[in-house]
């Protein structure tokens, strides 16, 4: 290709990239901004309120990444059909997703309600919070599915091309949360006070608007995808081929949930505090990461797609763009958080130690950060190509192999307090990404799913082949 002409696919690809990203993240923002507020608003009432949600999230992500491996297998294979303009796969894709992710979600949502308050302890959680979280936790495990119903809309739409209605949706249910989140923590007006719980139920009671919204517009039918009750009716293949995509996914996001959690335990034998801080500067952190993952999911999407229409030179080509793109939005936020991470934390929790510490996290995670959104792009290369094993074997070497030993190592051999959870953050991002991008280079990912499997397998549009490393 000459340079002119590859000069301006790259361009072409970047304004792609950025016409799905940029609504991804700000859906990500809106996500952030949704558990923000939780932390807002119980700050107010003091620090160990404003713990609850901070122990109890890593627990419900535990839950929920289960459900997102599926519905990160749907998109990959809507995504492909789209790419070689097969709609009888795109159809099969949505509505075999739907009935597993449902099914999913009912079970793990009584698990979870039933294992919230063992849990907890298992975690060491101080006295003094575990009341909080447990109610918290408790009530929140109870929204899975309506959760679940909303991945499903993000996933699908997103695989065609359409960001933007999974944002409209996000944006009404987070509206919702705002608004009865001071209503029900503080008791305003005719509503009670109801502290931790009632931001618990604000949660939920927004997830369960959005997730009416979500059934609607699939219902009616959107970008030539349909829910019909029908084609929801369980198939042995159907579950095999989503389970051989998503399960990978969903083990080693839920491995690192684990790890998360494991080192939520850690961060509790350091008082509340250093539980503050870690909790908040944590949620600070997830708005920096919000680039990386919008333009994760669009890479997924538009990979998908140039897999599935047999080009993967153009597959390579949208990668490289998500690098660049992540760089530029990266870089100025991160040096932002280096220099100025105590007046962050001071915006959610007025406690002096909370801010010190978070001040240390900053200037010690900020790099990282850097690292892991270059390390998210290339793992939404790979998901959109349906090779999610490697996503799980680099999850895991991220939590497990990295940062849970050295976390615990620096804690308890070299008696490095906080700190011990925040180098150990630095050095697993450095170390997965390093591995992340030289498997990109290799190119064994474009083939993942090559030859394409039944059940979606279809009439397909005639297009170029050769599945090479491009």
């Amino acid at each position: 290709m000459a340079p002119a002409t590859s000069s301006r696919a790259g361009s072409g690809h970047s304004r792609a990239l950025l016409r799905l990203a940029l609504p991804i993240m700000a859906g990500t923002l809106v996500e952030t901004l949704y558990n923000l507020t939780d932390s807002f608003f119980l700050g107010k009432l003091g620090a160990a309120e404003v713990s609850a949600p901070s122990i109890a999230f890593n627990l419900v992500f535990l839950f929920v990444v289960l459900g997102t491996g599926l519905a990160g297998a749907a998109t990959t294979l809507i995504a492909q059909a789209k790419g070689r303009g097969d709609a009888k796969a795109m159809e099969t894709g949505l509505n075999q997703a739907a009935f597993y992710l449902g099914a999913f979600s009912i079970a793990l949502a009584a698990l979870g309600s039933l294992l919230a308050g063992p849990l907890l302890r298992l975690l060491g959680t101080p006295p003094e919070l575990f009341g909080y979280a447990r109610s918290y936790l408790s009530i929140v495990l109870l929204g899975l599915p309506a959760s679940f119903a909303y991945f499903l809309l993000q996933a699908s739409l997103t695989a065609v091309g359409d960001a933007f209605t999974p944002l409209a949706v996000h944006l009404l249910a987070v509206g919702a949360n705002v608004l009865l989140d001071p209503l029900l923590i503080y008791g305003l007006g005719p509503f009670p006070r109801l502290g931790v719980a009632g931001a618990a139920i604000a949660t939920v009671a927004s997830q369960a608007l959005g997730a009416f919204l979500s059934i609607r517009i699939l219902a009616a039918g959107r970008g030539g995808l349909r829910l019909r009750l029908a084609a929801m009716r369980p198939r042995a293949d159907s579950f095999r081929l989503l389970m051989r995509i998503g399960l990978p996914s969903s083990i080693g996001q839920a491995l690192s949930a684990l790890g998360f959690t494991v080192l939520q335990g850690a961060v509790n034998s350091f008082g509340t505090s250093a539980i503050a801080a870690f909790g908040v500067g944590n949620r600070i952190v997830s708005l920096f990461d919000l680039p990386a993952h919008g333009l994760a999911s669009a890479t997924t999407s538009l990979v998908g797609q140039a897999i599935g229409a047999g080009e993967p030179a153009r597959a390579r080509r949208i990668v490289r763009s998500g690098f660049l793109a992540c760089l530029a939005f990266l870089v100025p936020a991160l040096s932002f958080a280096f220099f100025y991470g105590s007046s962050l934390v001071r915006f959610f929790v007025a406690d002096p130690e909370a801010m010190r510490l978070g001040d240390i996290m900053f200037k010690i995670v900020s790099p990282s950060v850097l690292l892991f959104g270059l390390y998210c792009v290339a793992t939404g290369a790979f998901q959109g190509a349906g090779d999610t094993r490697i996503v799980m074997l680099l999850a895991v070497l991220r939590l497990w192999g990295i940062r849970v030993p050295l976390a615990y190592g620096f804690a308890y051999l070299f008696r490095l307090g906080p700190r011990s959870i925040w180098y150990a953050m630095f050095l697993s991002n450095a170390a997965t990404a390093a591995v992340g991008i030289a498997y990109y280079r290799k190119g064994d990912w474009l083939r993942a799913l090559e030859p394409r499997p039944a059940p979606f397998r279809g009439r397909a549009r005639p297009g170029p082949r050769g599945m090479g490393p491009g």
